[in-house]
């Protein structure tokens, strides 16, 4: 995937943005938070990073041409990097990429998932009032 394709395909999902940082390193993140990045080149960190599901890091972390990533996976992090194509197409490269952001936007402040109007994403949680009656206990009745 060069670098176009990878920043075109990025761009193309909602609520994105766009840095370069870290010296050259296209990085795209919703919400704020980083999902996916490249650094093109002969450097020896070359490559697309991406999350994955836990699942997804021990089926990905060993074949040919992926590897944990440099950094992240160090820090306990499921992140990959592809380095080559030996194993993963440009057409499955683009589905990690998507569920990469699926995952991120999914830990994203409820608040901050909302203000992206992605209010169907929201995980529902029971409130208050569907957990029946307070205790009483730790309550103050005057």
């Amino acid at each position: 995937m060069t670098p176009s394709d990878f920043n075109a395909f990025c761009r193309s999902l909602p609520h994105t943005t766009h840095v370069v940082q870290w010296g050259g390193a296209d990085v795209w993140k919703v919400g704020g938070k980083m999902f996916a990045t490249m650094w093109a080149g002969d450097d020896p960190y070359a490559g697309i990073t991406f999350k994955a599901s836990p699942m997804s890091y021990e089926l990905l972390r060993t074949e040919p041409g992926l590897r944990p990533a440099p950094y992240l996976a160090s820090r306990g992090l499921k992140w990959i990097q592809r380095v080559s194509d030996e194993s993963m197409s440009d057409d499955d490269l683009r589905l990690y990429l998507k569920h990469s952001y699926d995952l991120v936007f999914a830990g994203l402040p409820r608040k901050t998932r909302i203000a992206l109007g992605g209010a169907d994403a929201v995980v529902s949680r029971p409130s208050a009032s569907r957990r029946g009656p307070a205790s009483g206990r730790g309550t103050r009745r005057g």
